[in-house]
């Protein structure tokens, strides 16, 4: 008697459509049909993070007759799942012989090698009527609700997050569509963070606090009316208390996951400056009330309120920075983060040991402007949650807008400056028609 073969395809999805069925029926022909569901986080590492929540997407596919078993993929490579099962057949669209998912499918053909297993491919089905479905997905992605809520999903999906600073539609789409692919998985941020210094950089005013919420919250809605990423607002020292609890309810109402507030009090000065300039610290007590008071005022659980600590900033060390974190905490801060001007990252390691003792939940944030040798895996490693990339586009953009500048007063004409210029085609094709 022959045996039944064992089949296996992998699924993203969180929307069946008639082309995955299409699919399924083929494979289902071929022999017994285990289908893997791939975990949040591994959607969310190489496209939109999932509407719907692995358990459920799962359930989706156990109700599909002839499915025989339905089994997580915790990652974009097939392999541990190939050496688990071993199935006679993988069965895929061809639409993954080119592109950043061709190192998958060299992976699965040489591991299907070693035992004699089947590759099988069938066209990939395009329709417009799927296209319009992932543009419906997409646009309730960008909804305040759905928005707001992600942030923390995606923390527990994924351990560690990563921002880049945005301060306009065109920032915000950088950070929303750019991927870079790398050993058969993709890379991309995660969040959008919205930043005092690049708003006011970007209208040409000191970083005190000068520009207004109202135009800061016009930034944001630039910047949300094009993207769907979760969105951590920079509030500086959030201001005073009664002023305060207004922001909190505008931003949530917007839609934005998170906000940032420092423990400072007076005029605003940027934290690089450290002890150069003259900066004081909040009391506890004070800055406490102000957290408690954002935590009554929001409507939701899905915002967040974090704490954002200048003790190392200001020279005053390691156990006043605990202090605080924990006080804060107390007092309903979501979530710390601990700066450094230094470019030594051992006390920012030595909080957040320290702080792991005692608080293994709270997330920690991590702005790496100054100890930029540190990578996200080290991050991780160490506790962190959320690393911000917190001016890097507006640095980059100002040597070479003035570059160009500078080439066409030079060479009286614009031959040299095209030479540094992005094509009109690939702007148009990063810029949404709708």
């Amino acid at each position: 008697m022959n045996k039944i073969k064992t089949v296996y395809m992998c699924f993203s999805t969180d929307m069946i459509h008639s082309g995955h069925i299409d699919i399924i029926r083929k494979a289902e022909k071929l022999g017994k049909l285990i289908i893997g569901v791939m975990s949040d986080e591994a959607v969310a590492s190489y496209k939109r993070f999932p509407l719907l929540p692995f358990e459920e997407r799962k359930t989706m596919f156990e109700n599909i007759k002839g499915v025989y078993k339905v089994v997580e993929q915790e990652t974009l490579s097939y392999k541990d799942i190939l050496k688990k099962y071993k199935p006679d057949i993988v069965v895929h669209g061809d639409d993954w012989k080119a592109g950043f998912q061709k190192y998958l499918r060299d992976e699965v053909c040489t591991i299907l090698a070693t035992y004699g297993g089947e590759l099988v491919e069938y066209p990939y089905s395009k329709n417009e009527r799927y296209d319009e479905i992932e543009r419906r997905t997409k646009s309730e992605l960008s909804l305040p609700d759905i928005r707001r809520s992600r942030l923390r999903k995606m923390l527990t999906a994924k351990g560690l997050i990563t921002a880049l600073e945005a301060h306009d539609g065109i920032t915000g789409l950088i950070c929303e569509k750019t991927v870079i692919s790398k050993n058969g998985g993709a890379h991309q941020f995660d969040a959008i963070w919205s930043s005092s210094l690049c708003d006011s950089t970007s209208e040409g005013k000191p970083d005190i606090e000068l520009v207004d919420m109202t135009s800061r919250f016009r930034h944001v809605n630039e910047i949300m009316e094009v993207t769907t990423k979760p969105i951590i607002f920079d509030g500086d020292t959030g201001g005073l208390t009664e002023h305060f609890v207004y922001t909190v309810r505008t931003l949530e109402r917007m839609g934005v996951s998170m906000i940032i507030i420092e423990d400072k009090t007076g005029l605003k000065k940027n934290s690089l400056f450290g002890t150069e300039v003259e900066q004081t610290q909040d009391s506890i007590e004070n800055f406490s009330e102000k957290i408690t008071a954002g935590k009554r005022a929001q409507k939701t659980k899905d915002f967040m309120i974090c704490a954002r600590i200048e003790s190392l900033i200001l020279d005053k060390g390691i156990a006043d920075a605990l202090t605080r974190a924990f006080a804060f905490t107390q007092a309903g801060a979501d979530a710390i983060m601990i700066h450094s001007r230094k470019k030594d990252p051992s006390e920012i390691f030595d909080f957040i040991e320290k702080f792991r003792k005692k608080d293994v939940i709270t997330p920690i944030v991590v702005v790496p402007t100054s100890f930029n040798t540190v990578t996200e895996e080290i991050f991780k490693e160490k506790g962190a949650n959320i690393v911000i990339y917190a001016n890097q586009l507006t640095r980059t953009s100002f040597p070479a807008m003035q570059a160009a500048a500078m080439a066409i007063l030079e060479n009286h004409r614009a031959k040299e400056a095209d030479d540094m210029c992005m094509s009109i085609k690939d702007i148009i094709t990063l810029i949404p028609e709708e």
